[in-house]
């Protein structure tokens, strides 16, 4: 079946103070990325003009002040003129009110046009979760905003991509003294269906996954913490008679050494850092997240807002166009 249009991606600057609006910016102003769909990008025009003196490029744009007023032409970005700060771009890296704001706009705004069927996915530059917070995010992360703008109940998770090896974890941005007891059977069978069904939707059959443990060393046979034997095992054993491939739990300080080795399609982490660590020691400029459980599919790149490097004009835009390349074939595969 043949698509009747091209997909259409909404693209966002991220936070205006980190490294977002110059990746984004190298990002659009490849000719490929701007044919291969229909592209709408979602920024304050400042924050645009900043992205571009940065990144030393131009992004030919036709700019809007109201969805009304939109045009998609080939080769050329829709531009949705956003409001601009009543102060001026907030300063280079460093978190603040401002910026937060902006990328909150920015995020609720894709997630409206989304759901009302304007766009068919998003894809946003690195964002900077305490600016969010100071803005007036109450949510973990800008996942669960979105969840909420969405109207979604069900469970969703962060899925993260190097190369060919995904991962999800059973909780994300979470204190660690918290964590223990999030683990739950529900919780880990809900990390591993939603990236079975994922991969499956990305073309992998049976996906092959391997469930971590929480404890060092997997528990040791329960002499060193006991959710393995009391939580973990007994899901992996419910899921594999359900007909999943999962397997574990896994010791966390090896199991993706037999990941990167090809034994598994995918890994479940029990926390944030446990997964992410080693999935960016595997190619952290290459890394893409991706916001499962949404009704578009949702990615950005692996790496964070970079205030160090902000304005220096030398962030690398590869994790972006990875999660563009990611997205745009999913958002395909959806419209067919």
């Amino acid at each position: 079946m043949s698509l009747t249009r091209k997909p259409r991606l909404a693209v966002l600057l991220g936070d205006p103070a980190g490294v977002g609006p110059e990746m984004g910016v190298r990002l659009l102003a490849r000719a490929e990325n701007r044919e291969a769909c229909d592209v709408l990008l979602l920024a304050a025009s400042s924050v645009l003009a900043a992205g571009e003196r940065i990144a030393g490029a131009r992004v030919p744009v036709h700019t809007a002040a109201s969805r009304d007023a939109l045009r998609f032409e080939v080769g050329r970005v829709a531009h949705l003129a956003l409001r601009e700060p009543a102060a001026g771009l907030p300063p280079m890296g460093q978190c603040s009110e401002v910026a937060g704001e902006l990328a909150l706009d920015a995020l609720a705004t894709a997630t409206a046009l989304a759901h009302e069927g304007v766009v068919d996915g998003i894809v946003f530059a690195p964002l900077n979760k305490h600016s969010l917070r100071v803005a007036g995010m109450q949510e973990e992360d800008e996942l669960r905003f979105m969840q909420g703008l969405f109207g979604v109940r069900g469970f969703v998770c962060e899925f993260n991509i190097t190369d060919a090896l995904w991962t999800s974890r059973v909780t994300s941005h979470v204190p660690l003294r918290e964590v223990a007891r999030l683990i739950t059977p529900e919780a880990v069978a809900d990390a591993v269906h939603i990236l079975d069904t994922a991969l499956r939707r990305a073309g992998i059959a049976r996906p092959r996954i391997a469930v971590s443990g929480l404890n060092p060393h997997a528990g040791d046979g329960g002499s060193i913490g006991r959710e393995e034997i009391e939580v973990i095992a007994p899901t992996i054993e419910r899921l594999q008679r359900d007909g999943l491939e999962a397997s574990g739990p896994w010791s966390p300080d090896t199991v993706f050494i037999a990941a990167r080795r090809g034994d598994f399609d995918a890994v479940v982490s029990m926390y944030h850092d446990q997964g992410q660590i080693a999935m960016k020691l595997m190619g952290f400029e290459r890394g893409v997240t991706l916001h499962g459980g949404l009704p578009v599919p949702v990615a950005t790149s692996a790496s964070g807002s970079a205030f160090d490097i902000a304005g220096r004009g030398i962030a690398r835009a590869d994790g972006l166009q990875h999660a563009f390349d990611l997205c745009l074939r999913m958002a395909g595969q959806a419209m067919r």
